[in-house]
């Protein structure tokens, strides 16, 4: 029987800042095992009952992964022009073959911008603050179709 899990959370980086937190009243929902959420963070948290609390600490290996350095990549300056907040720190919205990637400006010189593909919160170890507000049997069009639909199993599409 695969289940629906829902959690509320607040997730903060090494230095103890909130990077993210789940909407007051929203919880995050997820199908068991179908790999919607961190596989470290499910295996933690796949045993909370409703109301179970539980800190959850990852190594940046076990959460989104270590800085690649062939995530990064050099592109001439002019390719870029037609984009109007070109800045570090910007992010932008590739088209690449296998799909749309997110990548973020790392670097800006006289000729070449560099982009860097790593998730934003690659290399850093993570701290989720978890708080588990339902644990319900999937229903078989959830389990169908990949994903929790809702809260209770009847969202519509």
């Amino acid at each position: 029987m695969r289940r629906v899990l829902a959690f509320n959370y607040v997730l903060k980086g090494p230095d103890g800042n909130v990077l993210d937190a789940s909407e007051r009243g929203q919880p995050l929902p997820f199908l068991e095992g179908a790999g919607q959420i961190i596989p470290k963070l499910e295996e933690e948290i796949k045993d909370l009952k409703e109301g179970d609390k539980k800190i959850v600490k990852l190594a940046a290996k076990d959460a989104y992964g270590e800085m690649k350095d062939n995530m990064f990549m050099d592109v001439p300056k002019e390719e870029l022009a037609h984009l109007p907040q070109l800045e570090v720190g910007a992010h932008l919205r590739l088209e690449l073959g296998s799909g749309a990637h997110i990548v973020r400006v790392s670097k800006i010189t006289e000729t070449h911008v560099t982009l860097d593909g790593n998730h934003p919160l690659a290399g850093q170890d993570l701290e989720f603050d978890i708080e588990m507000v339902l644990v319900r049997e999937a229903t078989t069009e959830e389990v169908l179709h990949g994903h929790p639909h809702g809260l209770h199993g009847n969202a519509g599409h």
